[in-house]
């Protein structure tokens, strides 16, 4: 069954749509205060599709998700009591003391390493609220955290190019059923 090929020539379609860097850049807004998909699954194949244009859509997914980050930092500082059963229900209170902990172990640091750890960068905007780190310290962190993550991204995808869209459609298939094995795996794994 070819289901991983069919949303892998779908995901490319989108990803030359004349209106994809939008799409791309109210993704990377939403992904640092609320939404859970980050941007990568858009900047990846969109960088792959018009490798040309790598660097000017890793900046423009850089500069929306730090401005993105900043709603979520102003949601801590002013609306933490309120999403406060969000974090519980949506399952990332433990994300979020995480993030505290690196905070109180790190701080500048923290939020600059966030760019690249798999806790969710919007816990850390949010929490970087809560505990009031200065916000022009965590705009710059967050610009150069954020930032190389996505130019790694964006350049690599690129890199590949043309050549890499065609070994990894041939691949995808293999690629997606074995990555769906993995998770059930590790999920009946952690439940028994």
């Amino acid at each position: 069954m070819k289901l991983f090929t069919i949303l892998y020539d779908k995901v490319m379609r989108w990803a030359r749509h004349p209106h994809a860097s939008w799409y791309l850049v109210g993704l990377s807004f939403a992904e640092s205060s609320f939404f859970p998909v980050p941007p990568d699954v858009m900047l990846a194949p969109m960088s792959m599709a018009r490798p040309q244009r790598a660097w000017r859509l890793a900046l423009l997914t850089t500069l929306a998700s730090v401005a993105g980050g900043a709603l979520g930092y102003l949601i801590g500082r002013l609306a933490f009591d309120a999403i406060t059963p969000f974090l519980h229900d949506g399952g990332y209170w433990d994300a979020y003391q995480q993030a505290r902990s690196w905070f109180e172990a790190w701080g500048f640091w923290a939020i600059f390493v966030a760019g690249f750890s798999p806790i969710p960068y919007k816990v850390f905007t949010i929490t970087a609220g809560v505990v009031s780190m200065p916000f022009l310290p965590f705009v710059i962190a967050s610009f150069i955290g954020r930032g190389a993550r996505f130019l790694l991204v964006a350049l690599l995808m690129a890199w590949g190019g043309e050549a890499m869209e065609q070994h990894l459609r041939r691949w995808v298939d293999w690629i997606g059923w074995l990555t769906l094995l993995a998770v059930v795996i590790i999920v009946a794994v952690a439940r028994y």
